[in-house]
């Protein structure tokens, strides 16, 4: 009677654990464009919805915000994957550590959003008398907390990965790191001055857009 022994290649396990890695960081990377083509998408073609005056979080209201609730749910699990994939391929050195825990609360602040609802407000939906709401309800309290929690953490990101990209003699990357939360912060504080939610929204986007980036570079450099 034969006896037939399977060996496995030593390679097989590292194989599997590198698309494994790669398929956590691409979730990384899928995050700020998805939220961002979405959010955009909706704002431009939502009836009654004013991008100057009424801020995203108000896309998940009326017949279609389920479609703004699944978009904060869905980008901030992404983002959660990606955190992971992140964690995995960093090995050692800065921003090994902080990186990846700062992308996860980017990623859970997405899913709050979306799981706590803003209130009707500033006549939107259609309908909703003008204006802020007098009183807010516990949910409106509870969203309120996603785009500060989302913003700073990301801000801090991208001094952690400054740090790293230094190390790495990464000089355009390393820029970027300073660059976009400067630019970031500039945008903010215009939206406020100015009553204009689309500065917000295009800050927002800089630095969601900002998180995928690094998290292709490393897709791209984790083979």
């Amino acid at each position: 009677m034969t006896t037939a022994t399977a060996t496995l290649s030593p390679a097989a396990p590292a194989a599997t654990d590198t698309a494994l890695v790669r398929g956590l960081l691409g979730c990384g990377v899928a995050a700020g464009p998805l939220f961002v083509g979405l959010t955009v998408a909706q704002a431009a073609t939502r009836e009654g919805f004013d991008p100057v005056v009424h801020p995203l979080s108000l896309l998940s209201l009326g017949d279609l915000g389920w479609l703004q609730i699944a978009n904060f749910i869905v980008s901030g699990l992404l983002a959660l994957a990606g955190a992971v994939g992140l964690r995995r391929a960093l090995a050692g050195g800065p921003a090994s550590k902080w990186g990846p825990r700062l992308f996860g609360l980017y990623g859970i602040a997405l899913v709050w959003g979306g799981v706590f609802v803003a209130d009707p407000a500033f006549g939107y939906p259609i309908g909703t008398p003008d204006g802020a709401p007098a009183e807010q309800s516990w949910h409106s309290i509870l969203h309120a907390f996603a785009a500060p929690g989302a913003g700073l953490t990301l801000l801090a990101a991208c001094f952690v990965f400054a740090r790293r990209f230094r190390a790495e003699r990464r000089t355009g990357w390393r820029a970027a790191c300073y660059a976009v939360p400067a630019l970031y912060l500039v945008l903010i504080v215009t939206s406020f001055a100015a009553a204009d939610f689309r500065a917000m929204l295009a800050g927002g986007a800089l630095i969601w857009l900002w998180a995928s980036a690094v998290t292709l570079q490393q897709l791209r450099t984790h083979r």
